[in-house]
């Protein structure tokens, strides 16, 4: 029998929670706004890992750009903090990345609500006409 999750996707799991509680509690920058995690990605060797990230009520880019630069300047201390907080030999280094896919799938839901409004209206008319 195969392993289906792997031990990369477990640590990342494990990064995932152990970080929603440590950006809140200990990065006292002003300029954080209120991020929301998404996900992450280790690389298989354990040595990298990809931590994807949304902000709540804002899409505008200057904020995006600045939560990253905070986020990844203050990577190694919350990667110290890791090592206090999980039992692995070697925290994988932090990489901060905007996670589109939220804001991308919002886009997309009004772009179909829309269509279906459009084509109420245009069913109503039709039968209006007859």
């Amino acid at each position: 029998m195969s392993k289906q999750y792997s031990r990369a996707q477990r640590v990342g799991d494990q990064i995932q929670r152990e970080l929603a509680v440590l950006i809140p509690r200990e990065v006292k920058d002003p300029r954080l706004g209120f991020v929301t995690l998404t996900g992450v990605d280790v690389s298989r060797d354990l040595g990298h890992a990809k931590v994807y990230i949304t902000l709540m009520n804002s899409d505008d880019a200057e904020t995006i750009d600045c939560n990253l630069e905070v986020l990844n300047e203050t990577a190694g201390y919350l990667r110290m903090l890791l090592g206090k907080a999980i039992r692995v030999r070697s925290i994988p280094q932090l990489h901060f990345y905007y996670d589109e896919s939220v804001s991308r799938g919002a886009y997309l839901s009004s772009l179909i609500e829309r269509a279906v409004a459009s084509d109420r209206n245009h069913h109503q008319t039709d039968e209006d006409s007859q």
